[in-house]
């Protein structure tokens, strides 16, 4: 059969997410990928999550996507960062199993019902009416559907350098999207390109480990999804060497043979993770630069150096290494590269990421100009779940800025495009007080089983946790008083008023694990316990958040639209009417956060919105 309701093309983080999402939602659905043994297979760094990145990867799980769980059953090696800072940012990471991963990923899609995986490579969209009708493949098989997603990562028109040599491909050793990359441009959509690159991979034999400082996993017990019940692998150590001025020295003198100063990439990287002859350039100043070595596999002596992503010729690559404490001996097994390649415009795109040239097309993951596996993740379940609703008649989960980070980064590309690969950060969240990466659930999986993508096992999962929630929440509503606290052997002053216990969580002195006495016999969920205790200590900046959202929420829930004519404001600049015709909001809250808008062109833009909005009602 080859008529499908939504077709996925590519099997990376954001294609496994999407033909998932598609047909958790009913939709007939089918996965295009060039091979099916790379389906879920880590391009990169073998680690998971991270800062901003981490929230992301839950918001995914509670929406019962597989990057936690696949996370989970790869991790080698867990770390929470930030936990110097409040809770609200604490980003978790674990380093993967590559092929535990790829394993676990693939698992995930051949139990799906509703989702087959179709081997072949794309060769072009087809088009009926000015809007999509299905897929050709390179063997000339049709394949139809209303709504196709593609998901291609660094694989649209992508080409490799490493010194002077040149490769076609989206990853060493796997062809380029080349053909639909040609169609893309001829179809007049807003493409440009982008760069990103990989480090050499190391093997761990040839390093001499003694020199270096050791990094342990983390002996809590924390997992990326709440559905894994404990850790499953063994864990193993991570370290640390750096660059010295003798490896810049080699860098330096070598620049000219990097395709990043030759002239040969003139597209952008990231701008968080540049590659190390790029550090060198524009921090010569420094004497060196952190790089941790990661373990890629429990069966492989391969060692990811975190930090030195390059394009360099080999020889030079080599030499570099051999310059860093550790690494005097050590032996590469795969050099280093860089990879440009086509993206679209992500501002041709809508909230669900259709985009808007052509109805019926959606684009999710680096060809929309981000970086990483989680943001990859996190926009191919927002486009599945809005393409299968779409055509199953129903609603996607309701998702804006003030629950999710998810609908940060839609928003912020969409709105603001990007100049450079876009990265999730915790500060582009300004409720991110809220946006706790541990309440992930609490916030999403709800609107999640209101839309209908959220399995049984995660349903009856929930309604067992929120039980749990309840009783505890009444527990903690109990007035207690100090008298009681000191009792119990906790430091407060037997002057203080009584309060309730979750009030009494706010003080540095209360902790979790001190009230839990005074609870009595609650069946106490650690989890449900720490997410409460953080509730309670971030609940008067919340009450603060929740009036500052019901101001912004009566004005700036009036509905603008893509198509909303801005040379008719009255006293609005040009320069007013450039930015938000470029930007093209959907609402008087987006429009607040282009770029360069001042308040008196909102109150301008306001008014104009409501008279329009009373005339057409």
């Amino acid at each position: 059969m080859n008529e499908f309701q939504v077709l996925v093309v590519g099997g990376g983080h954001a294609g496994v997410e999407a033909a998932r999402a598609a047909a958790r939602m009913g939709a007939a659905t089918a996965l295009v990928t060039f091979d099916k043994d790379t389906v879920g297979a880590m391009s990169c760094n073998p680690a998971i999550g991270g800062l901003g990145k981490g929230h992301l990867v839950r918001e995914v799980d509670a929406l019962d996507g597989v990057i936690g769980r696949a996370a989970d059953a790869a991790a080698i090696h867990y770390r929470m960062l930030n936990r110097s800072k409040g809770s609200a940012v604490w980003g978790p990471r674990i380093q993967a199993d590559r092929r535990l991963f790829r394993e676990s990923v693939q698992s995930f899609v051949a139990t799906q019902e509703g989702l087959v995986v179709v081997e072949g490579e794309v060769a072009a969209l087809r088009l009926e009416g000015g809007r999509v009708g299905g897929l050709e493949l390179s063997d000339g098989t049709l394949l139809s559907a209303p709504r196709v997603i593609l998901c291609t990562g660094t694989f649209l028109g992508g080409k490799l350098f490493r010194g002077e040599e040149r490769f076609e491909g989206g990853r060493i050793g796997e062809a380029a999207a080349s053909r639909l990359g040609l169609q893309m441009r001829e179809a007049d959509l807003p493409l440009a390109r982008l760069k990103t690159g990989t480090p050499p991979r190391l093997d761990g034999r040839t390093i001499e480990w003694a020199q270096l400082d050791v990094q342990p996993s983390e002996a809590n017990d924390w997992t990326m999804s709440p559905l894994t019940k404990r850790r499953k692998n063994p864990e193993l150590f991570c370290a640390i060497t750096r660059t010295t001025e003798a490896a810049h020295e080699i860098i330096r003198k070598n620049l000219d043979r990097s395709p990043l100063f030759s002239g040969a990439i003139g597209a952008a990287g990231p701008r968080y993770c540049p590659s190390i002859e790029d550090k060198i350039h524009r921090f010569g100043d420094r004497d060196g630069h952190q790089i941790f070595l990661e373990p890629e596999a429990l069966d492989s002596p391969l060692i990811y150096p975190n930090g030195i992503s390059t394009s360099l010729p080999v020889d030079v690559q080599h030499d570099m290494l051999r310059a860093m404490p550790g690494l005097e001996h050590v032996e590469m097994a795969v050099p280093g590269y860089a990879v440009e390649y086509d993206h679209i415009d992500p501002r041709a795109l809508d909230s669900s990421l259709q985009v808007e040239a052509i109805p019926g097309l959606y684009c999710a993951g680096q060809i929309n100009g981000t970086t990483g596996y989680e943001e990859a993740a996190a926009q191919g379940l927002v486009a599945g779940l809005a393409a299968a609703a779409a055509e199953c008649d129903t609603q996607a989960p309701a998702l804006d800025r003030s629950n999710s980070y998810i609908a940060v980064m839609i928003d912020d590309l969409t709105l603001h495009g990007v100049s450079e690969p876009y990265r999730m950060l915790t500060a582009r969240a300004e409720y991110r007080l809220r946006l706790r990466a541990n309440n992930a659930h609490t916030r999403l999986t709800p609107l999640g089983i209101g839309a209908g993508c959220i399995g049984d096992e995660r349903r009856r999962w929930f309604e067992r946790r929120a039980e749990a929630t309840a009783t505890l929440r009444k527990g903690l509503a109990r007035t207690a008083t100090a008298k009681e606290l000191k009792d119990a052997e906790i430091d407060v002053r037997l002057d203080q008023p009584g309060r309730s216990l979750k009030d009494w969580l706010r003080l540095e002195s209360v902790t979790p694990e001190s009230i839990a006495p005074l609870l009595g016999d609650i069946n106490l969920d650690s989890s449900v316990m720490e997410e409460l205790a953080e509730d309670a200590l971030y609940e008067p900046y919340l009450v603060r958040q929740d009036a500052e959202l019901r101001d912004l929420q009566s004005g700036m829930a009036v509905s603008l639209g893509r198509h909303f004519d801005y040379t008719t404001v009255p006293g609005l600049s040009n320069e007013m009417v450039e930015r938000l015709s470029n930007a093209r909001p959907q609402d008087m809250a987006a429009a607040s956060r282009v770029a360069g808008i001042t308040p008196s062109a909102l109150a301008a833009i306001l008014v104009q919105a409501r008279r329009r909005n009373d005339q057409a009602a």
